[in-house]
């Protein structure tokens, strides 16, 4: 397995600018299966979760058609209903976590479809229910099927039907989307997550035809049509790499502009580095980060001490919780990080306390920082990355110790980043690979 050595202590200078929007890329990948029409997508992250779908839809029997770096077009005239339901299918979709959002495109194209249960981080609990209710709501069955170990869905025809989630998944929404666009009557659905990628996800889907109304709400009205026809789609930058930039920019002390961030779509992520002292200036459609020496964590009005939490869109997305955990490590001041939707992510600051940073883990969704205002310097460490976001933490704070770090299990890291370490080595990290 790859590793990463890093060389720490190093200013980051220059420009960077982030890659196509991997959680957006899963959603649409999934939709170009709802036309036999084709689909040409634009700033598709070369990324290993995203790759791997690539290749899932090329075995299904989708022709897939590179056009330029990031640009690609699909076309799902027709599938190999034998692959459809084979092991091999299985297995592919076991390994990857975003193949959850083949239930609803296959369920609306070919009324069946099986489904192996998900691999993905390990960072907590995922469950599946809100996606497997949506179907029911929308008149599909599902059975286990002991003999080949897997979910079996089935529906003569999908019905629209209201329906309030019991939790505004993003791609238990997005799956519903996806089925309901080709159902009969009108489908509602309330509580429905609203992120951007959502948004895109309905915005091209009603450039194929379909009639979705309410978006960017939690109120999704969908007219079903018989058919939709091809698009064409550009994905957003990904608001994910945006924060980890920002983030690598203050803990390292160092001057970086990031480019092209749909500034407009990134919601209360730049407030949020705003809170723990960090300057951050929107250039345009650019962010700029000054270099800081010092960065000073805000209090509430009150006094208290400052809570920082995930939430549903339009609060702050918990992929960044572990960024911002690691960057409040070298600020003036303290702040309680309350991961509340997985209960495994945190775990990764035993790690960030070897290297010497003052973290108290309170219990399994909540962890208090006490920042060191840069009087004790990280140190370095020997590290392995048990999922994507806690990998670009631990990278984070390796770029900002002193020492030479190792990083172990990069895969992980590598499924959600593009090239990472040729594209942070461009604007001054010391970063190898070692195979």
């Amino acid at each position: 397995m790859a590793a990463f050595i890093i060389e720490g202590g190093h200013k980051l200078h220059g420009s960077i600018t982030p890659q196509g929007a991997k959680n957006e890329a899963l959603q649409v990948l999934c939709a170009t299966l709802l036309t036999t029409e084709q689909v040409v997508m634009g700033n598709v992250p070369n990324i290993l979760d995203v790759n791997n779908l690539i290749d899932l839809l090329r075995e299904m029997g989708v022709e897939v058609t590179p056009l330029s770096k990031g640009k690609f077009a699909f076309c799902a005239k027709s599938l190999n209903t034998d692959y459809l339901q084979s092991t091999l299918f299985l297995k592919k979709c076991a390994k990857l976590r975003g193949s959850v959002m083949l239930i609803g495109p296959l369920l609306a194209r070919l009324g069946e479809t099986i489904y192996a249960k998900p691999g993905g981080d390990k960072i907590g609990r995922r469950r599946l229910d809100t996606h497997f209710q949506g179907m029911v709501n929308l008149g599909a069955t599902f059975a286990f099927d002991d003999s080949i170990g897997a979910f079996r869905f089935k529906a003569e025809k999908l019905v629209g039907q209201y329906m309030l989630l019991d939790e505004a998944s993003v791609t238990g929404t997005a799956n519903i989307i996806m089925a309901a666009v080709l159902a009969e009557g009108v489908t509602t659905i309330y509580n429905a997550a609203c992120e951007p990628y959502i948004q895109q996800l309905c915005h091209m889907l009603n450039r194929m035809g379909a009639r979705i109304e309410g978006v960017g709400s939690n109120l999704l009205t969908i007219y079903g049509v018989p058919s939709l026809h091809g698009t064409q789609h550009t994905l957003l930058p990904d608001m994910i790499e945006v924060g980890s930039f920002i983030g690598m920019a203050a803990l390292t002390g160092s001057e970086l502009t990031i480019k092209d961030v749909s500034y407009r779509d990134l919601g209360i992520i730049p407030e949020a580095f705003r809170r723990l002292g960090i300057t951050v200036v929107q250039q345009g459609d650019d962010i700029y980060i000054p270099a800081q020496e010092h960065y000073q964590i805000e209090s509430f009005i009150d006094g208290s001490i400052l809570s920082v939490s995930d939430a549903p869109w339009p609060g702050l997305t918990p992929d960044l919780l572990s960024v911002i955990l690691v960057v409040a490590t070298q600020a003036r001041g303290s702040v309680l990080i309350h991961q509340k939707m997985f209960e495994s992510r945190l775990f990764f600051v035993d790690k960030l306390i070897d290297m010497g940073a003052q973290i108290i883990l309170c219990d399994p969704h909540r962890a208090v920082v006490i920042g060191h205002d840069r009087q004790m310097h990280l140190k370095h460490n020997n590290m392995t990355s048990p999922d994507i976001r806690a990998g670009i933490a631990m990278l984070i704070a390796a770029m900002a110790a002193d020492g030479i770090s190792r990083i172990d299990h990069i895969d992980q890291i590598d499924r959600g980043y593009e090239d990472i370490e040729a594209r942070l080595n461009a604007i001054g990290a010391h970063i190898h690979r070692e195979n």
